[in-house]
């Protein structure tokens, strides 16, 4: 657990559910659990699917990243979910397995058969009388008499290790709600995961769905979130979920999951990374272990990478303006918030149309040449100026052009007579 001193004005918000406890002089940061459900949230969305040795493969370099728990799937949806349970259990050595289930018996056993019972086991509750009239077709009256006997079925076989996930839980009412969480608690859930599974609600109703339930359950008891991108804002309905006291954060690697997906393992990184402090939590995410788990997803499923996705996306650390190039540089903090390095990246300085001088001249001066007005002139007329279409070269382009050029004029001409004009 990380210590951090106490000025005499906290840079920590307000303590809201058991964000900071406070002793003496010190303030300590709570501990943030973070929970990967790539290779079950993610993986079941179309184009997504996997077989177990893939899922293998994917879990090992998830759980490189730090993560404290990877969901390996639904033990009862397939006899591949179920064998990857059993490979991915057998293989983990510092992350928990867990998996999802309905609530009824029999996919409680397969789960225990699958991933044994020292695993975490997940038995999803029907959170809203959408869901229960229309999805199931059960009373409220049935779906917690479900919720009672799965959960107490868990812990005979065994499991303690029990959560209590309730779906569609964003657009159920208290009155549902919390009777469904008070009974799954009493019988022996351990932690209760709320899910805004349409991805319906905006920060501020969610923090105050997470307020409210923080405070119908005992602090030991682990209160989950599990946030979707129907409108853009997992990751902020998780940060809102954060403030109000939950202990725990599923995500999926580059936020893949059912329709827009889900909250993304990178930029929740990034976000603890970078604002541990103002948030009052920790994490033992390895962020520097994010984009290698990130190619193998990519090349397993054949997930193309945009250009503009927060830490992963093609363009995340380049850049290609003039103007931010002049600053960076000189100084990289000047557009850089997020390092590369921390990422596994590299920063990208790109040579195209919107580029300018400075990046030619800064070459110029790597290479020890100093700045050849004409030489210059002639590049930055050829390879910026003309250039019609978004197409970009990098440094190591720029570096083999201005070296051939110098090549071909020194052989045509002495030096003294060294002139550069464009192809």
């Amino acid at each position: 657990m990380t210590v951090r001193s106490c000025a005499t004005t906290a840079t920590f918000p307000r303590n809201r559910g058991r964000r900071i406890v406070t002793s003496n002089s010190h303030v300590f940061a709570r501990r943030l659990r973070v929970f990967d459900s790539t290779l079950r949230d993610g993986e079941q969305a179309p184009g997504n699917a996997m077989n177990p040795e893939q899922k293998l493969e994917l879990a090992l370099a998830i759980e490189a990243t730090g993560v404290d728990t990877i969901e390996a799937g639904f033990p009862s949806s397939s006899p591949s979910d179920f064998e990857a349970t059993k490979l991915i259990a057998q293989a983990l050595t510092t992350a928990k397995v867990a998996t999802l289930n309905r609530a009824v018996r029999a996919d409680i056993q397969l789960a225990a058969e699958a991933g044994g019972i020292d695993h975490q086991i997940q038995i999803m509750a029907t959170g809203s009388d959408v869901h229960l009239e229309h999805k199931r077709g059960i009373t409220r009256a049935e779906g917690l008499k479900e919720i009672v006997d799965s959960v107490r079925f868990a812990r005979e076989l065994g499991f303690t290790d029990i959560t209590l996930g309730i779906e569609d839980a964003s657009r159920g009412s208290d009155d549902l709600l919390r009777p469904m969480i008070e009974a799954g608690v009493a019988e022996g859930a351990r932690t209760v995961a709320l899910a805004d599974t349409t991805g319906c609600l905006i920060p501020s109703e969610f923090g105050a769905q997470v307020t409210r339930v923080r405070s119908w359950i005992h602090d030991d008891i682990i209160l989950s979130i599990h946030c979707h991108q129907d409108l853009g804002l997992s990751l902020a309905n998780a940060l809102a979920g954060i403030d109000a006291g939950a202990d725990e954060v599923q995500s999926t690697l580059a936020g893949i999951g059912e329709r827009a997906g889900n909250t993304p393992l990178e930029e929740l990184a990034a976000v603890l990374l970078y604002k541990a402090e103002q948030l009052g939590v920790t994490s033992r995410l390895r962020t520097e272990k994010l984009y290698d788990a990130y190619l193998i997803l990519s090349r397993i499923i054949g997930l193309p990478t945009p250009r503009n996705k927060a830490v992963f996306g093609e363009n995340s650390f380049a850049t290609q303006a003039g103007i931010h190039q002049a600053g960076m540089l000189r100084n990289p903090v000047t557009y850089e918030y997020v390092e590369p390095h921390r990422f596994g990246r590299e920063r990208g300085i790109l040579i195209g149309r919107h580029s300018g001088r400075n990046v030619i001249r800064n070459t110029l001066d790597q290479m020890g040449l100093g700045v050849e007005s004409e030489l210059l002139d002639a590049i930055y007329d050829t390879y910026i100026a003309s250039r019609e279409d978004g197409t970009c070269i990098e440094l190591g382009e720029l570096r083999h052009i201005i070296t051939e050029r110098l090549g071909h004029a020194t052989a045509s001409a002495a030096p003294s007579d060294l002139a550069v004009t464009a192809p």
